[in-house]
């Protein structure tokens, strides 16, 4: 390559592009995965859960998945992470994974420390954070049916209303 096609290619950033988006979809496919696994279950779970009145079993089960999504997400920002150190763009891991985890959140608290030619990588990295927290949102959302229903029927229980108004309850 000669001085002048690699002065385009760094200053058009386009090795952040390509190898960008080749991350960017791994971890969106991790991420689909994942986040189906733990939807998948909260809802079969809850839904059994619901029919036996078994109201604080839906609330754990609640809490355990969100908690397994903020998992999730940790695990992204350290594959972004390890991701950047491994393509040597910065000196040490820890570095490349706060740096992963402060563009991710879009909390930008870091600089821009990314060498020349890759600087487009910070802005594919915050798209991958905004879409997975978009999509883990939805989902979170549609889990809170199951745990809003478990929550009013436990309480209904507890104003002793008959079981079966608490049974007509959805």
């Amino acid at each position: 390559m000669n001085p002048t096609s690699s002065s385009i290619s760094n200053s058009l950033d386009l090795p952040s592009y390509a190898v960008g988006t080749a991350i960017l979809l791994l971890i969106m496919v991790f991420h689909g995965i994942v986040l189906l696994q733990i939807s998948k279950r909260y809802e079969v779970k809850t839904f059994l859960y619901l029919a036996e009145k078994k109201y604080s079993e839906v609330t754990l089960c609640f809490y355990v998945s969100i908690f397994g999504l903020f998992l999730m997400h940790i695990t992204e920002i350290i594959l972004w992470g390890i991701s950047i150190y491994a393509l040597n763009l910065l000196p040490n891991l820890g570095q490349s994974i706060l740096f992963g985890g402060s563009t991710y959140t879009a909390m930008g608290f870091m600089e821009d420390i990314l060498p020349d030619g890759w600087k487009m990588l910070a802005v594919i990295i915050a798209f991958s954070g905004m879409f997975a927290f978009a999509w883990t949102a939805s989902v979170m959302i549609s889990m809170t049916k199951n745990f809003r229903q478990a929550y009013t029927k436990s309480h209904m229980e507890k104003l002793n209303i008959a079981s079966e108004i608490i049974d007509r309850f959805k």
